[in-house]
């Protein structure tokens, strides 16, 4: 049911509004999680059976070799830049932003590929495996013709994925203590955290790259 907050909206401005509510409760769920403490029992009384507690949203766990640390470019202050992606705002940080590109022809479609996956892309020096951003991270909540409002590519770090976005923003610093970390990636892996001053989902570059790597490989792309 939808949120009475979100009745003036029209349907795709909801599904946003409602996928980057989710996405902050994502990345602050569990830092705003505290075990209680366990009281201590006399000498040779049982513990009590423990009671059922029945959590929103449990996550499954964390695949073998997945780690839940910190970017090591999240231990000093670094920049960040802001890009738009079917009403979302998303950053990255600039050490990792490998190059911006401009959409000025149709990106070459690989027929049978996922929805998520747009095509390729050639550039000077690299030939980009271009993701469909909205449909990648918010499938199912994909306001219509998004596509069609993609202008640049966003290359990942020194990889071969780029994502499409609509629009680049501004950049700026963020110190770290400015971001909610996230100390589990079991769902969203790619999530490192929110900016909540900017409403903005802050991407971890290497996890997404790596993800759309084994996607490519579990979906057999025909890629060269």
């Amino acid at each position: 049911m939808a949120d009475k907050k979100m009745t003036h909206l029209s349907e795709p401005e909801a599904a946003i509004a409602s996928y980057l509510d989710e996405l902050l409760s994502t990345a602050t769920r569990t830092a705003l999680r505290e075990e209680p403490p366990v009281p201590s029992l006399p000498e040779g009384e049982p513990a009590p059976e423990p009671e059922a507690v029945q959590e929103p949203e449990p996550e499954p766990e964390p695949e073998p070799g997945q780690s839940s640390a910190r970017p090591d470019w999240s231990e000093h202050p670094f920049e960040c830049l802001i890009f738009r992606v079917a009403g979302l705002q998303l950053a990255v940080p600039l050490v990792l932003l490998g190059a911006i590109h401009r959409i000025e022809e149709p990106v070459k479609p690989i027929p049978g590929s996922p929805r998520w996956y747009m095509g390729m892309r050639a550039t000077s020096q690299h030939t980009l495996r271009v993701v469909d951003t909205a449909e990648w991270i918010m499938a199912g909540r994909v306001p219509p013709g998004a596509r069609d409002n993609y202008r640049f590519i966003i290359r990942l770090d020194d990889s071969e994925w780029g994502l499409a976005c609509d629009e680049v923003a501004e950049s700026f610093t963020l110190q770290p203590d400015q971001v909610r970390w996230r100390s589990s990636r079991s769902k969203r892996p790619w999530l490192a955290g929110t900016v909540i001053s900017e409403m903005c989902a802050l991407i971890d570059v290497r996890t997404m790259a790596d993800l759309l790597a084994r996607a490519e490989r579990e979906h057999h792309l025909a890629l060269e």
